[in-house]
């Protein structure tokens, strides 16, 4: 069966159209990716914009192109961090019924954490226990499990846009606002101090980790087969973020087209990454371009059957 999903995050506005067969194999047939930047100042005004909800709404109509010809035969739409911090995520999800015809789905932080990892796993056949990390622009999400259940899950808020927005005052960050937002970061993974990590695999989905796993294969256009399960060391990570915490947004942005949208973020995203590696004690991540929206067509196609 055909099935799409979209997935409304805090930076990120992304569409799947995917054949699932019998076996539970997912064939990607259109994947897209649109930077409208949703939860721009959520953190603080914990409020949509009207010119952020104008955004992402727009972006939605340039999918439904593709999503009619696709015929799909469920089409599922959820909102993650920033949306369910917004006061008036009500107000959002009637504009997009209304502007759409969509019905939007809000994910709770657990429900995000699961489909993340379910959609993880997918494309990583060979790993038996793993560790699913999902950087987002408002939220972190990490899960522990195996291809049966999921042991261990959390949400945390610290994201790529929220650690930005909250403590980089400075373009490159200065040296006491790295280290705030390094101790924030540090402080919110202690949740996840008794998570059986030991014996499992980190899988690292969403565009912080394949943004440098591309960054570092020195890509300047995306190229899926560069970042489907590219192993990322810990000191490539720690290396890449050295050198990105010294840069301006604008010469970050030269360095990739990947980089267009999330230029001023990336740096906050690979300081999370970073982290996490280093409390959770992994030496590598392995770097999948599948997360939620894969999960949440096989929750789909679950359902259906």
């Amino acid at each position: 069966m055909i099935l799409a999903s979209i997935d409304i995050g805090t930076n990120t506005v992304l569409l799947l159209i995917a054949r699932l067969e019998d076996d539970a194999s997912i064939i990607p047939l259109v994947t897209e990716q649109r930077v409208p930047r949703l939860g721009r100042g959520v953190d603080e005004k914990r409020n949509l914009s009207p010119a952020s909800m104008e955004r992402v709404i727009d972006v939605l109509r340039g999918y439904q192109p593709a999503i009619v010809a696709h015929r799909p035969a469920s089409i599922v739409v959820c909102g993650t961090s920033a949306v369910r911090d917004a006061a008036n995520k009500d107000e959002f999800a009637r504009l997009v019924k209304a502007k759409t015809g969509y019905t939007l789905e809000i994910l709770t932080g657990q429900e995000e954490a699961l489909w993340g990892f379910r959609g993880a796993i997918s494309g990583v056949p060979q790993v038996e226990r793993a560790t699913v990390v999902d950087i987002g622009g408002g939220s972190t999400e990490i899960a522990v499990g195996n291809s049966v259940a999921v042991s261990h899950r959390i949400s945390i808020d610290i994201g790529s846009v929220r650690l930005t927005e909250r403590y980089f005052r400075h373009d490159p960050p200065a040296p006491e606002e790295l280290a705030s937002a390094t101790q924030s970061t540090r402080a919110a993974l202690a949740q996840t101090a008794r998570f059986p990590f030991t014996g499992s695999s980190l899988i690292g989905v969403a565009g912080t980790a394949t943004s440098l796993a591309l960054l570092v294969q020195n890509r300047k256009r995306f190229d899926i087969r560069a970042v489907t399960n590219y192993r990322l060391s810990r000191p490539a990570v720690e290396q890449i973020f050295r050198t990105l915490r010294s840069m301006s947004s604008t010469a970050i942005r030269d360095l990739s087209d990947v980089m267009e949208g999330r230029n001023d973020v990336i740096t906050a995203g690979s300081l999370i990454l970073g982290e996490v590696m280093t409390c959770c004690n992994f030496e590598e991540v392995i770097v999948s371009e599948r997360g939620i929206r894969y999960g949440l067509l096989l929750r789909e196609a679950e359902r259906m059957r």
